[in-house]
């Protein structure tokens, strides 16, 4: 199955052009995105029949489940399609626990892309976005200069290709981007939780894709008898007319939804089919208000 309009349009992440609607491969693992998915041959499916869909941008992390992830793609989908771009991210370690720890010294960033290289079944990383975990609940100011650098020689070493930033703020993008090339911001943003709208903004002036995680609410979805007014008027679900408000927001944003289940990832992929008339994203405007 296919999608027409904005499903297919596409933007360039690291020096390749996706598709804007990708695959977010977190819910992939257990519960709290820890240990094994209740049912893996499900999850390959999921993965196997995105790849079919079209999606060529798949967003994942060795410390989902923690390793459990990258396991699943490299088994569902090894040898890759060549258009396919991988995303990964490092600066987290699981606990025992399931609780997620700051890993952003020297060491623990050289394992953690050795681990994602193992892992996936590849000799060097598409694109790696360095988590900051100076406030594991959102972006905090501080200097990410160590760490980044330490990730800028594993690029020059050739074992990553692209170095991305998640959980940032605009100054560290400003102050990365004095290290590096910064291919691509990875931060939490959707239809009511907007605190990035200026960044957006500035790096669709730069061309530098922002990819928001949580595009519908994370954990607890959105809600807004808003929301499920437009959805209805326009024969959608609440969930894909989030996305495509995301969608025609701005056309540096590269959507990567999660799922486990085929019928939800059909549904979101669906979501490039609806465009937002103005009425709908002025209404969708005044949820986002209150």
């Amino acid at each position: 199955m296919t999608y027409p309009k904005t499903a297919t349009t596409t933007f360039v992440l690291g020096d390749r052009p996706v598709r804007r609607l990708g695959y977010g491969a977190m819910q992939l693992a257990g519960p709290g995105v820890f240990g094994p998915p209740k049912d893996r041959v499900a999850a390959l499916t999921v993965l196997r029949a995105a790849i079919e869909a079209g999606v060529n941008h798949i967003d994942t992390s060795d410390f989902y489940g923690p390793h459990i992830t990258n396991q699943l793609i490299r088994e569902a989908l090894h040898p890759y399609r060549d258009d396919l771009v991988i995303v990964t991210k490092i600066g987290c370690v699981r606990g025992a626990d399931a609780s997620w720890n700051p890993a952003l010294s020297a060491e623990q960033l050289r394992q953690a892309v050795y681990d994602n290289l193992r892992n996936l079944g590849l000799d060097r990383l598409e694109v790696v976005n360095l988590r900051a975990m100076l406030d594991v609940h959102g972006p905090a100011e501080g200097s990410l200069e160590a760490p980044l650098t330490t990730l800028a020689e594993l690029q020059q070493q050739g074992l990553v290709r692209h170095i991305g930033l998640s959980n940032v703020t605009a100054k560290q993008f400003a102050d990365g981007q004095r290290i590096c090339r910064i291919a691509c911001v990875q931060n939490q943003y959707n239809l009511v939780h907007r605190d990035d709208d200026l960044l957006i903004d500035s790096l669709a002036r730069e061309d530098v894709p922002y990819v928001p995680f949580f595009p519908l609410g994370g954990f607890s979805p959105l809600q807004s008898a808003g929301l499920s007014e437009v959805a209805r008027q326009l024969g959608a679900t609440p969930m894909q007319v989030a996305l495509a408000w995301l969608l025609r927001r701005s056309p540096n944003i590269l959507l990567i939804p999660g799922t486990s289940s085929v019928t939800h990832l059909h549904e979101n992929l669906a979501a490039g089919s609806f465009y937002l008339p103005q009425e709908a994203m002025e209404r969708l405007e005044q949820v986002a208000a209150g």
